[in-house]
This record gives structure tokens, C-alpha cells and sequence, in this order.
């Protein structure tokens, strides 16, 4: 006999409507911001540098600075967690030396070039 499946309105479900208020929260931060009118380079302005007089909030270039600084740093940051996360998930446990591409560490190209014995 089948039964049809039952809610378990458990522990597990705080995490959901925990996501559901962050979401909402987002949401409603997001519909009620406002924004400025963007802005625009001049015809003849050099483009490359006013992008990063304009990321690093200096004056000398066409566009007024928007102060992308802050918005550049924390880039930055997760990029460089994510990398550091990724190195570490890729280390095997208890092999201090670090990951290796090859299979057998390495031994057999290193036979090759230096014609070394692995004893």
C-alpha cells in the first residue's frame, strides 16, 4: 500500500524561513532604493581613463566620481576567499605538500628528467 508523503515541520525548517525573511527583506531594500540618472562619457572623453577616475572617485577625469572603491574591495575580498576555499578543498588531508596533477606525485616525470631512483 501507498502512503502519500507526510510534512515534518521539523528543526530543518528554520533555515527555510530564515531565507524566505532574508529574501524579503533584499527585496523590499532592493524595490525601494532609488537610483541616480546614470552618467554618460563625453563624445571625445577617453574612456579607459575615465573608468578609473571615475572606480577610484578622482576628479581629473569627464565623469564626476561615482566611488566604485568600496564596491572594487569587497570584489576583491570574495574573490579571494573563494580562491583560499578552493585551495583548501583541493589539499588532501594529511599530505602537506599539496595537491598534485599527477598521479603518482610526480615520480615517474621526475625518473625522466633526472634519471633519480626512487628509493
Amino acid at each position: 500500500m501507498t502512503t502519500k508523503p507526510e510534512l515534518n515541520l521539523g528543526s530543518h525548517l528554520v533555515p527555510g524561513l530564515a531565507a524566505i525573511a532574508l529574501f524579503v527583506v533584499m527585496a523590499a531594500t532592493v524595490l525601494s532604493a532609488t537610483f541616480p540618472d546614470p552618467q554618460g562619457f563625453a563624445g571625445d572623453a577617453n574612456i579607459v581613463a575615465s573608468i578609473g577616475y571615475a572606480m577610484f572617485n578622482l576628479d581629473f577625469g569627464d565623469v564626476a566620481g561615482e566611488s566604485f572603491l568600496a564596491a572594487l574591495i569587497v570584489i576583491a575580498v570574495t574573490l579571494d576567499v573563494a580562491l583560499d576555499g578552493s585551495i583548501h578543498l583541493a589539499r588532501r588531508e594529511g599530505d602537506e605538500s599539496g595537491p598534485s596533477l599527477l598521479a603518482d606525485g610526480g615520480q615517474e616525470l621526475k625518473r625522466s628528467l633526472f634519471g633519480e631512483d626512487d628509493d
